[in-house]
């Protein structure tokens, strides 16, 4: 009799335990499947980010400052804080020059640029370059992007210099921007260095690069002619 009973509690001890186990597994296989549609939910809710390209020299690459506190990541904060699927890359080389850009615009297209933000040659005009070279580089990187990728939206960071070089040269430096603007139909920021450029407040000891204070102007200049392109 005493064998019987404990037979009996035993098998319904292991009928129990039988049952909370495929309880369980039955749950645990619930959860995975509901975790993986909503993973599969979420991956096909998420929208791939388009590219915006700042080509550039130094005031681009954020001479003097943080990475973090050049215009270009300051957008990218901006962009982040609004949600919008948009990643920047950051091509700017400090000492470029228009030609020294057209040398190597190539390999900066191969990131494929929805937007494409061409601010070179300034460096041309504090060297004195010829104006002619310097308006046919700019033209000849305008020309390669569109020819690579048609449908990108090119915007032409303008620029200005002081008058060192003589007030004839310099004015017509200014006129550069505008003019390559109007001929291919471009985006124009008539100065990237608005509110900025001859501020000693705004710029570094050598009277030419923003500090971080100045960048966060430059980024609110560069973002009105951004934002509603994106």
């Amino acid at each position: 009799m005493i064998k019987i009973r404990v037979f009996s509690v035993l098998t319904v001890f292991f009928l129990v335990a039988l049952g909370t186990f495929s309880c369980s597994e039955s749950q645990q296989t619930s959860d995975k499947e509901a975790s993986s549609s909503k993973a599969d939910t979420e991956k096909e809710n998420q929208v791939p980010k388009k590219t915006i390209l700042f080509f550039g020299d130094s005031m681009t690459a954020g001479y003097g400052v943080d990475q973090d506190e050049a215009f270009p990541a300051l957008l990218q904060h901006k962009i982040d804080s609004l949600n919008l699927p948009y990643k920047v890359i950051n091509g700017g080389l400090s000492g470029e020059t228009s030609a020294s850009g057209l040398t190597r615009i190539d390999w900066f297209l191969e990131s494929k640029p929805d937007i494409f933000i061409l601010e070179l040659g300034g460096n041309d005009g504090l060297r004195g370059i010829a104006l002619s070279s310097t308006k046919d580089n700019l033209q000849g990187i305008i020309d390669k992007v569109k020819e690579k990728y048609p449908s990108t939206k090119i915007i032409l960071a303008g620029m200005q210099i002081p008058p060192n070089m003589g007030e004839a040269y310099t004015t017509d430096f200014k006129e550069i921007f505008p003019s390559l603007a109007e001929q291919n139909d471009l985006l124009l920021i008539p100065f990237l260095l608005d509110g900025v450029g001859g501020n000693p407040d705004l710029n570094q000891p050598d009277g030419i690069h923003p500090t971080a204070e100045g960048h966060k102007i430059v980024a609110k200049t560069v973002w009105k002619y951004l934002e509603p392109e994106l």
